[in-house]
């Protein structure tokens, strides 16, 4: 069912913009058969095109992100329906969900590899046999894992439980979400870069969209084909950023310090906002506050909420968000660069260990020395009690309770429980200072950050009661009652 929505949905699309082109170059067959060495390139297959003026095959190899989602989220859905069940069903293992699904979806990838043979723009085998499968498998995955409530960490079951526990420390934890959060702004500062440039280049990007095509059907086309590029393009933008650049062909590359002359490009409204060729320019160096950005949020994130973790623990979080950027970039720059023909367009895109290194270099070198700092900032020591005079002055700055206020811990504590509480724990609002008392000579105590004075030597005996008139009659006094006991109330059972 996933791979046949996935496949439905490329079919209709190809057939409703054959149908309203104009000058169809072949017929609805031809038009089915791009439609499955679509779905088969959104899963990061290599098409050949045979059609090209100098009549050597070209591979197409580079994937439009956008598109890949289709089939990811089609699997995952899929894997994940099938993991769940109703109240009055069986439930089924996750090995047994995880192959059925899997092997229902690469029988149908199966099939449309055979069937895009056909079509003007085959599929590579080779390319097909291990680019289906893997995204399969990491989909279905993902699915089953969901369905089963996400358990003790995404391991197998037969790995001991010391090693699943230690994926679900807080430490990978804040690891993983600190380096997310700088591949993020990566790609955010990368996505900045090429709206800058597509709005600098913006004559050149008109002048090459209208010259495609006439017809609106082709233009629908070419806008659609630019969508399902620009998260391509914003991992471009962030190897930009970086240093290492991207490659426009073999031997040239585009970065901040320079960009060598690329060769003949095709005709494309995101190929016009490349960078110019020559030595960089303060406007391209300027590229590099992208990372600079990057490294500081993963130094933000990697700090934990906790006053007992170590400074070296918090470094060492921070160095595994980095490692978790380096990771994630690399993989994104493998997936969004392949070839766009042969000899000179055989490269083309960021070269994925170069744009890893490079981003895991930048974090870490930023990362560790701002989480330290950011630790050392938010969990500093408070400023504790302070010994004054009986005239109200401060007689030193020497602490004076303990160091549990000195570090102002419970303070702290309680400050937190009232913002994490919402309005279930109220503020308590200072109470009046009472005037210093002139004749006490004993020293008093004032506490930091707080409104409350605790002044020796006052008399806070209870205060003298009025004498009462006699009542006549007199009321008789209740006798007192000897071996009461009193139980302390009990919560009733649920």
């Amino acid at each position: 069912m996933a791979a046949g929505l996935g496949l439905g949905f490329l079919a209709v699309l190809v057939i409703v913009l054959w149908i309203s082109s104009p000058y169809p170059d072949s017929g609805p067959g031809g038009a089915l058969h791009l439609a499955a060495g679509l779905w088969l390139l959104a899963h990061g297959t290599e098409l050949v095109r045979y059609e090209t003026l100098s009549g050597v095959p070209a591979p197409v190899g580079v994937t439009p992100l956008l598109l890949v989602a289709l089939p990811v989220l089609l699997m995952r859905r899929a894997a994940r329906l099938g993991g769940a069940c109703d109240d009055d069903e069986e439930v089924l293992p996750a090995t047994a969900v995880f192959s059925a699904v899997l092997c229902g979806y690469l029988a149908v990838g199966a099939l449309a590899t055979v069937y895009a043979a056909g079509g003007p723009m085959p599929a590579d085998p080779i390319s097909a046999a291990w680019h289906v499968p893997l995204v399969a498998v990491l989909a279905a995955a993902g699915g089953v894992w969901g369905a089963k409530g996400r358990p003790l960490g995404p391991l197998p079951n037969w790995l001991p439980r010391g090693v699943r526990r230690g994926f679900v420390r807080p430490r990978y934890a804040l690891a993983l979400r600190a380096g997310a959060g700088g591949a993020l702004v990566l790609l955010g500062g990368g996505a900045l870069l090429v709206g800058a440039s597509l709005a600098w280049h913006g004559a050149q990007v008109q002048a090459s969209f209208l010259s495609l095509t006439g017809v609106w059907s082709g233009r629908f086309a070419v806008l659609l084909l630019a969508l399902a590029l620009i998260p391509n393009a914003m991992v471009w933008g962030a190897a930009y950023a970086l240093g290492p650049g991207f490659a426009l062909g073999a031997g040239v590359t585009a970065t901040p310090l320079g960009s060598g002359s690329a060769p003949a490009l095709p005709r494309f409204p995101l190929l016009e906002a490349l960078p110019a060729a020559g030595p960089g320019t303060p406007l391209t160096w300027a590229a590099v506050g992208v990372p600079v950005v990057a490294g500081l949020a993963v130094g933000w994130f990697a700090v934990r909420r906790a006053r007992e973790v170590s400074y070296g623990e918090t470094a060492l979080t921070a160095a595994l968000g980095a490692v978790v950027c380096g990771l994630a970039m690399a993989g994104l720059a493998a997936a969004s660069a392949g070839p766009l023909g042969s000899r000179r367009l055989a490269e083309f895109g960021p070269v994925w260990w170069a744009t890893g290194a490079a981003a895991f270099a930048w974090t870490l070198v930023l990362a560790v020395p701002v989480a330290v700092g950011v630790h050392a900032w938010r969990y500093r020591p408070a400023a504790g009690p302070v010994a004054v005079g009986a005239d109200g002055d401060a007689d030193g700055d020497v602490p004076v309770g303990g160091g549990w206020h000195d570090s102002g811990v419970r303070e702290l504590r309680w400050e937190l429980m009232r913002k994490a509480s919402g309005t279930l724990v109220p503020e308590i609002a200072p109470e009046p200072v009472a005037p210093p008392v002139p004749v006490a000579p004993e020293p008093a105590v004032r506490v930091a950050r707080r409104a409350v004075t605790v002044v020796a030597g006052l008399d806070l005996g209870p205060a003298p009661v009025a004498p009462v008139a006699p009542v006549d009659p007199p009321v008789p006094a209740v006798p007192s009652v000897a071996g009461v006991r009193v139980l302390a109330r009990r919560k009733p059972p649920v």
